[in-house]
């Protein structure tokens, strides 16, 4: 039996269950049942503003989701925060994120799309821009929606909480995000809206505004935050942890061969249909955490790709990284001379600078001819010394 076929045979709590599975807190379950009742298909929005040129596996988590609205029937609308990002989003850190160069944005937006339908239906997606319009919201029009919100609703977002406390700055600019985020699910009129637990408030302003200018609240779902590749932070390219959606097979599949294996439950929780029975087999141990590595790489990297090319990905990680076998095309360099093996690593590019290459050896990430180079002022020397590798993912051959 199809999926559609399933969910036009579920009755309406049973649809709405299945739409919160592995969500954080739908606000709220008995106004998505009603709103599921309306007999019209649903406007599911996501907000994300266009910060990096890349999506990333944290990013899944919530595509996935409207995914999942899709199969059900409903309309996603994808935003993509042009206007905003030009303001700078409040980071939920001690500090403002910068605003970017209308020519930043307009890059990384570009790549936005083609990365989103690598989950989404094409079909069944609208993709909209908010600057259609705030762009020609005057400033009357923003003091009239302003006043919609108290002061003291908008320094409930905990942040501006606690960078109150700690007597830093909190910018005027900063508070007109949230309404601003909140104006998009009134110009959308969106019946649910989806985000991050860390969209929470942002979330909520929408529901306020739509409430106070006369529209249907949408239903706020919140969605896990995913760790990343360290296995402490909120995956996230600003924090290197992170794997992207149009990562090389070869690398998607390295990256997550380094998660720390206490994650790789949630990861499969997170970012697999992996069967439940299958589940509690890798949870008991069952299967070597090895192995179950391996499957879930493999997944995930079929996932955005093929199976040739998982089964590739895996080829290549035994041979690199198992076998500790060099790769047929690693680069050749020729050096005629002796050389400081930190000026290498900087001509071919594996470290940027001395100092960044003082730090690898000293993490114990510089190998040369598979033995690990503890000794800063080591010297390659041409002929003896014929492979030189920099993390999991560098490796040179030298020849004189």
């Amino acid at each position: 039996m199809s999926a559609r076929r399933e969910q036009q045979e579920m009755s309406t709590e049973e649809r709405a269950a299945a739409l919160a599975r592995a969500s954080v807190e739908v606000i709220s379950q008995g106004e998505l049942e009603a709103k599921l009742k309306l007999g019209r298909p649903l406007r599911i929005k996501l907000g994300m503003d266009p910060t990096a040129p890349d999506l990333h596996l944290g990013h899944s988590v919530v595509l996935k989701k409207l995914r999942d609205f899709q199969r059900d029937g409903h309309t996603v609308v994808f935003l993509v925060g042009d206007f905003t990002a030009t303001i700078g989003d409040p980071t939920g850190r001690s500090e403002t994120r910068k605003p970017l160069t209308h020519e930043q944005i307009s890059a990384n937006a570009e790549t936005y799309r083609g990365q989103a339908f690598k989950i989404l239906d094409p079909k069944r997606t609208e993709v909209r821009f908010n600057s259609e319009w705030m762009d020609a919201l005057g400033v009357r029009d923003l003091i009239k929606i302003a006043a919609r919100l108290s002061v003291a609703r908008m320094l409930e977002r905990d942040d501006f909480e606690r960078r109150m406390a700690a007597g830093d700055p909190l910018f005027l600019h900063e508070l007109l995000y949230p309404l601003i985020q909140g104006y998009d699910s009134v110009a959308l009129e969106a019946d649910v809206e989806l985000g991050g637990t860390d969209q929470k408030f942002n979330l909520l302003v929408g529901r306020d505004l739509q409430r106070a200018m006369g529209q249907a609240p949408q239903v706020v779902m919140t969605m896990p935050l995913l760790e990343g590749l360290d296995g402490t932070r909120k995956m996230s390219k600003s924090y290197g942890n992170f794997v992207g959606l149009t990562d090389a097979p070869e690398e998607m599949y390295g990256k997550l061969m380094s998660l720390p294996d206490p994650l790789m439950i949630r990861y499969y929780q997170l970012l697999t249909d992996l069967a439940p029975a299958e589940l509690a087999r890798i949870r008991s141990g069952a299967i070597h955490p090895m192995e179950a590595k391996k499957r879930l790489a493999s997944l995930i990297v079929n996932e955005y790709y093929d199976a040739q090319a998982a089964a590739g990905a895996q080829r290549y990680f035994e041979s690199k990284h198992q076998r500790r076998e060099v790769p047929d095309n690693a680069p050749v360099f020729r050096i005629e001379r002796d050389m400081w093996i930190c000026e290498l690593m900087k001509q071919f590019r594996f470290a940027p600078s001395t100092n960044e290459a003082r730090r690898l050896i000293g993490q114990g990430a510089v190998r040369v001819n598979g033995e690990v180079v503890s000794d800063v002022n080591f010297r390659i020397v041409p002929g003896t010394h014929k492979v030189l590798e920099v993390g999991k993912r560098r490796v040179a051959r030298i020849e004189k």
